[in-house]
């Protein structure tokens, strides 16, 4: 068998006045892309720069070259403090390299699937210990579109400078080159394919791990709901005990210039992209050790070692079965025929409640 790198299970998240010239997620990410020479597609998607260090932002891919497979992107690291998430998928494709040592089912898997890696979006934000990327923008909040509606004070993003937090950048100025660069290959190596799905691993909101998905620009209904409806009513039915919420993000509140709305609204016509946030709740790590509330990297990821651990084999599963419903699609997306019905029990289960007056449902969706 192929050597690999021992899988280190927990990374010690680093605080900024730890870090050197570099850091240890984006260690951990070239020593696995080394190991996975051979099988990984690899390439330097755009480089970022701060206080004279110069990080790649590197993207990974494996399986199928046929342009009109089906794929599933996981990406991660858009909040440099969120480290927890691009460990996540960094375990993730370590764990995958040492299956295909053994795992013929994952060969002829990947023989029809394609599966694209973008851990770290957000390098310098990483190195540095902050939220934003160098240049003080929230790169989730720095796509061009306005909410439709109220945002939370600040965190529904603010225009005001990057001396405050959630800083969307300046008004019509171009994207930031991360956010710019995430969203070039979301529509290479995604939307622009038949079908495809994308998570994207945050932490830092709740007691509890939520799956959300467009819109959190709007309370409108998303085009493609009745086949978000199937792809949550399968996920509870093979993993019935699964942790996650899985809803619109404008359930819980809504902000302007979200990366994942603009990508699903710039998506082909011919193209069914549909993209989620995982985003996990790092409140009940800080309850069982309230002292990380005295770090900044403690607000929002694990910091115990076996807290970590658990926080990996928790979610591997959701990575796991997203891998497969790429890989199944044609047999459980909706047809012609089920798709009204399918709106009409999404809209019942997710929105009924939180369409405001003068806001309907359209159960043709």
């Amino acid at each position: 068998m192929q050597a690999l790198p021992p899988d280190p299970h927990a990374l010690r998240p680093v605080d900024s006045h730890d870090a050197a010239d570099t850091f240890e997620e984006y260690e951990d990410l070239k020593t696995v892309l080394l190991a996975g020479g051979d099988r990984f597609d690899t390439r330097v998607a755009c480089e970022t720069a701060v206080k004279g260090r110069a990080f790649a932002v590197y993207t990974a891919s494996i399986g199928s070259r046929d342009p009109l497979a089906p794929a599933i992107g996981f990406f991660a690291g858009i909040h440099g403090l969120e480290r927890i998430g691009s460990q996540l998928i960094i375990h993730y494709m370590r764990t995958l390299l040492y299956r295909l040592q053994w795992d013929e089912l994952l060969h002829r898997q990947l023989q029809t699937v394609r599966l694209v890696f973008m851990p770290i979006v957000n390098p310098g934000g990483m190195w540095a210990g902050r939220r934003s990327n160098p240049q003080g923008v929230d790169l989730m909040r720095n796509a061009p579109q306005q909410a439709e509606d109220h945002v939370p004070f600040l965190a529904g993003g603010q225009r005001w400078g990057p001396w405050l937090p959630w800083y969307c950048g300046r008004r019509g100025a171009p994207m930031e080159r991360e956010s710019a660069t995430l969203l070039r290959v979301v529509q290479e190596e995604l939307s622009s394919r038949p079908f495809s799905l994308a998570l994207d691993c945050h932490s830092g909101y709740g007691f509890g791990d939520s799956i959300w998905f467009p819109y959190a620009k709007t309370r409108r209904l998303m085009q493609h709901l009745p086949e978000m409806y199937a792809l949550k009513t399968m996920l509870a039915q093979s993993h019935p005990h699964h942790p996650y919420s899985f809803e619109p993000q404008s359930n819980q509140y809504l902000l302007h210039g979200d990366l994942w709305d603009h990508a699903y609204d710039k998506a082909p016509a011919s193209s069914l992209f549909l993209p989620m946030t995982l985003e996990m709740g790092s409140w009940i790590w800080i309850r069982k050790n309230p002292r990380q509330l005295f770090s900044r990297s403690g607000i929002f990821n694990p910091i115990k070692a076996h807290r970590i651990q658990r926080v990996l084999r928790r979610h591997a599963d959701l990575l796991d079965f997203l891998t497969r419903a790429a890989y199944g699609a044609r047999r459980w997306l909706p047809h012609a025929g089920q798709r009204e019905q399918l709106a009409r029990l999404a809209t019942a289960h997710w929105h009924r409640s939180m369409l405001r007056p003068g806001l309907e449902a359209d159960p043709t969706v």
